[in-house]
């Protein structure tokens, strides 16, 4: 009889209903004791779903190495949540000069793939012990999990090798195991067949974190708009290579519109069956509330968190809220990604901070610049003047004796001969105000970078229920929405707009909009760049922005010798008023994207090991 060494990594709570994946650890089990019961197959599931490639609070995308030989995907949870994709494309502006995203890290979970496989291969053997459609369902959640992974690689490298099979050595031959390429055309099309697949055989509920056919149509909405966008855009900006003459990477673009039909008719699959949250009558509240209830009827599929077990929370809270002595706010940790101005303009253009004649608008307090704008951006972002458990986000770059001039003129004098007064002594205060240092200083305010560097902090996500002693290192047990309807509905958008179905693309636009409190659009709004935009609001710091301006094959132009700005406020003590200049960030990192990152290096020990993955990815 055939034993596996299952190393499970205990998943969501298991219920008697056996939905969900919390599921002890096991060592040698046998074929018998895993398809013989629902308890079994949890804990088979358990390792699989553990690691999904989720890209979530613990992702690292530089491929940090965990210590126990995961990379990227940390399943050890690596406690510097800050380090995230949104640092790496000018949503934020991270840390230390950020993260080596664009070369990729190496991914390459055929292991997991083959658990998968063996999965499928195995289960129906033992059929008899299951009644109903429960082995029906289980395999089509494995024909969702096999194409989650392939969707993972692809976005990476495009064209790889397709394993339907459980691989054996040394039944099989070395050359047998080294698996050929397939071309991306060929990867997109087996991912979308698999999600087909799943969609046939599964039912339509499911626990949270696991898959149904309306998830199986989500994760199909998704990857095929990103190859509808391969196939139209993809040829203006190539590497030119083997690879792409063969086919590996590419996708002709006579393709795109057969593609971007697939994303929409796999979206409306999911109309009626998920909605917008409306639960609350305030915009911004409400919003907040979309990424912390539990019960949220937007959400598709989620990955839970635990308390009590630092393998299975997160530090989201304690790394993107402040502590230091000027905006206490966690009991640990320490912030280090900010959003940018260069984000925030995508909901307005700020100028308003800036009167007609190019002074500075004088504000009473803080907070009095941010009201009035978007309620989704206010649920998106902190603002200064805006509260987190009960303390105040109190950003001042400076004090101003007094003030006059251009806010243009005063940002264009060196550092040395600017007027306002600055400090790192966060003991030092002018007329019962404290300084916050700035400036170029390194490092920054009090001797550490725990503050902002733009002026914003995040607010998605963070649990503002949580008091100040609550939140720490590996206390934060928010889930992680990997797919919900608002997503659902973007991607249905754009694929309409790609393929001149304006008025639907309205209809999911506004449907947005209502929920967001945003200005609602008409017809003639819609746009490509009107419903990319939507997306980028929409799904801010959620890790997708890198991926979408990638696809869009725009990244080498956002990020060409790219330096981001905050909105920083100064107090002006002749005039007992506030400003806000424009400014670059605190440390003014350059930005860069070569052409050749559009698809990452095939990792460099598979190449070692299978011969037939040449030829390497353009430019690499």
């Amino acid at each position: 009889m055939k034993k596996r060494l299952l190393n499970i990594v205990a998943g969501c709570l298991l219920l008697a209903s056996c939905q969900k994946l919390d599921i002890p650890p096991v060592n040698i089990l046998s074929d018998q004791d895993v398809f013989t019961s629902e308890a079994g197959i949890n804990a088979y599931l358990a390792t699989v779903y553990r690691k999904l490639p989720i890209e979530d609070f613990t992702y690292r995308p530089d491929g940090r190495n965990d210590g126990v030989g995961n990379v990227g995907f940390n399943l050890h949870h690596e406690w510097e949540h800050f380090y995230c994709e949104g640092a790496a494309d000018g949503e934020m502006v991270g840390p230390y000069g950020g993260v080596d995203i664009a070369g990729g890290f190496g991914y390459w979970p055929y292991a997991s793939i083959r658990d998968v496989n063996y999965f499928i291969e195995t289960l129906p053997k033992y059929a008899s012990n299951f009644t109903g459609d429960k082995v029906s369902n289980l395999l089509g959640e494995a024909h969702f999990l096999r194409a989650y992974y392939y969707f993972a690689m692809a976005k990476r490298y495009g064209g790889i090798p397709i394993i339907k099979v459980v691989q054996h050595y040394p039944q099989q031959t070395i050359e047998e195991l080294q698996v050929p390429r397939n071309t991306e055309e060929e990867v997109w099309n087996f991912i979308g067949d698999d999600l087909d697949t799943a969609y046939q055989m599964m039912g339509e509920t499911s626990a949270k974190e696991r898959a149904n056919k309306y998830v199986a149509m989500a994760l199909k909405s998704r990857a095929m708009l990103y190859a509808g966008s391969i196939a139209r855009y993809g040829s203006q900006v190539f590497v030119d290579g083997e690879a792409r003459s063969q086919g590996f990477v590419g996708i002709s673009a006579d393709k795109a519109a057969g593609y971007y039909q697939k994303a929409i008719d796999a979206a409306k699959m999911l109309e009626g069956h998920y909605q917008l949250y409306r639960t609350k009558a305030d915009k911004i509240e409400n919003y907040v509330n979309v990424f912390l209830d539990p019960a949220s009827s937007e959400n598709i599929l989620v990955r839970s968190f635990y308390a009590g077990d630092p393998e299975r929370n997160h530090s989201f809270d304690a790394t993107f809220s402040p502590n230091s002595d000027m905006n206490y706010m966690t009991s640990g940790g320490l912030s280090r990604a900010y959003p940018t101005l260069e984000f925030v303009q995508h909901f307005n253009s700020f100028d308003f901070v800036t009167n007609a004649d190019g002074t500075p608008r004088r504000y009473n307090n803080q907070g009095d610049m941010a009201q009035g704008l978007e309620p989704r951006l206010r649920a998106t972002v902190y603002f200064p003047g805006d509260v987190l458990r009960g303390q105040v986000f109190d950003v001042q770059a400076g004090i101003y004796p007094s003030f006059s001039g251009t806010a243009a003129d005063e940002v264009a004098k060196p550092v040395g001969s600017r007027s306002f007064i600055l400090s790192g002594d966060h003991t030092t205060l002018r007329n019962g105000r404290l300084i916050i240092g700035k400036a170029g200083m390194y490092p920054p305010a009090f001797g550490n970078d725990n503050n902002t560097r733009t002026g914003f902090y995040v607010r998605k996500y963070i649990d503002y229920t949580k008091s100040i002693s609550a939140v720490n290192l590996f206390t934060s047990t928010t889930p992680w929405i990997e797919f919900r309807y608002a997503e659902i509905l973007l991607n249905r958008a754009e694929a309409d707009i790609e393929t001149n179905q304006t008025d639907d693309a309205l209809k999911c636009i506004n449907d947005l909009r209502d929920r967001a409190g945003a200005a609602l659009a008409s017809v003639g709004d819609m746009t490509v760049s009107t419903v990319r935009n939507e997306r980028c609001k929409e799904l801010a710091f959620e890790n997708h922005y890198w991926w979408d301006i990638k696809r869009w094959r725009i990244a080498d132009q956002l990020l060409n010798n790219t330096h981001f700005h905050g909105l920083m406020p100064y107090y002006v003590e002749s005039e007992n008023k506030y400003i806000f200049l424009k400014e670059l960030e605190l440390f003014n990192r350059n930005y860069y994207f070569d052409k050749k990152f559009y698809y990452e290096a095939m990792p460099g020990g598979e190449l070692a090991t299978n011969p037939n993955l040449y030829p390497n990815n353009p430019g690499h």
